[in-house]
């Protein structure tokens, strides 16, 4: 299916006002002057791309009857090219290594080499990584933070109201008189 693009380079409908094609694409594309000021600097601009024909159409008579003359343009069909990955070789068995590098004691932070298992770790076999170790089970992990410091702040203007008193709480504003309803009457 053909996908096309309509594209604008800044020309007029032979007859049609500069002005009033600005005015007409602000009112149409709801933009400020400036920006359609800069439609019709003479660069090529795609003002809609990947309609069907039917649509490109109906913009296209749009736009000139606003007064811009606008071309639509096929879009080019791009096919996405895959490489596909070679096939993985047949697993070279590795030799195991002796018991005593797995058992021996490392430092917390020193650097062990790894033998690659496959040809696809191999690319690592030269990078040295840290061997961190598992720490006991119940072994906190965090370094431990220092105790925090209670701010000294000065208190002296500040003093405690004795047990019971008036805090200053707002007072209920009083009941004013009842209102004089006896003119009211119930109908039935």
């Amino acid at each position: 299916m053909s996908r096309y693009e309509v594209v604008f380079s800044g020309q007029l409908v032979p007859g049609a006002d500069m002005a009033l094609v600005q005015a007409n694409l602000g009112r149409l594309f709801q933009a400020n002057p400036q920006r359609i000021a800069m439609m019709f600097s003479g660069r090529r601009l795609v003002i809609k791309n990947n309609l069907d024909e039917a649509n490109a159409e109906k913009y296209r008579s749009t736009l000139e009857r606003a007064g811009a003359l606008v071309e639509i343009v096929a879009m080019p069909e791009e096919i996405e090219e895959i490489e596909l990955a070679p096939a993985p070789a047949p697993p070279q068995p590795v030799p195991a290594a002796p018991a005593q590098a797995v058992t021996a004691p490392v430092s917390a932070h020193s650097a062990k080499k790894l033998l690659p298992r496959d040809e696809y770790m191999a690319a690592f076999s030269e990078v040295e990584a840290p061997d961190f170790g598992i720490a006991p089970l119940g072994d906190d992990l965090q370094d431990s933070k220092p105790e925090p410091q209670a701010p000294s702040l000065d208190l002296s203007q500040f003093s405690l109201a004795p047990v019971g008193s008036d805090m200053g709480q707002a007072k209920d504003a009083e009941a004013g008189p009842a209102p004089d309803v006896s003119h009211l009457k119930l109908q039935d």
